[in-house]
């Protein structure tokens, strides 16, 4: 069985000890499972590589909040000035993921965080066409969405 699947099952043991199947219940068994996994994989030979995906993942959910609270901002202050600044234009970023899911959760991230939206991955999977509001400097822009979103996926994703 993998962590993952050890996880899930403590947290629902965690749920039936306090006899409260809620999400925050769930999740709290979710956080002690995790951190009762941490503590005993040596002992149940759980993959270290589990911990880092996790990681990973908190640390991509996190930066795309963030990203998501900025560019929030920055659409909303650019609608409510009297001359707006935004200079839209499409640019073409080159992919450096190669899966499905990978090009899947990148598209997504990028079109849910506002003033930026997928527009298309051509057909070798290898450039990705984004409609981006604030292009002043493409290259710019570019290397913010490939050291950003691409990268952190990438990661979560390495074996």
């Amino acid at each position: 069985m993998n962590a993952f699947v050890y996880n899930l099952v403590l947290a629902f043991c965690w749920a039936a000890i306090t006899g409260s199947f809620t999400l925050g219940s769930l999740f709290t068994g979710l956080v002690l499972g995790f951190a009762a996994l941490w503590i005993s994989a040596p002992l149940i030979g759980v993959d270290r590589l589990y911990f880092i995906r996790v990681f990973r993942a908190t640390r991509l959910a996190l930066y795309f909040l963030w990203e998501l609270l900025l560019s929030s901002i920055r659409v909303a202050w650019d609608v409510l000035r009297p001359f707006p600044t935004r200079n839209p234009k499409i640019i073409e970023v080159p992919l450096d993921v190669q899966s499905d899911i990978e090009i899947l959760l990148v598209t997504n991230l990028i079109s849910l965080t506002p003033g930026t939206l997928s527009i298309d991955v051509t057909p070798d999977r290898k450039t990705l066409y984004v409609h981006a509001m604030f292009a002043d400097d493409p290259e710019a822009e570019i290397a913010s969405l490939k050291n950003g979103m691409e990268r952190m996926v990438k990661e979560v994703f390495e074996k």
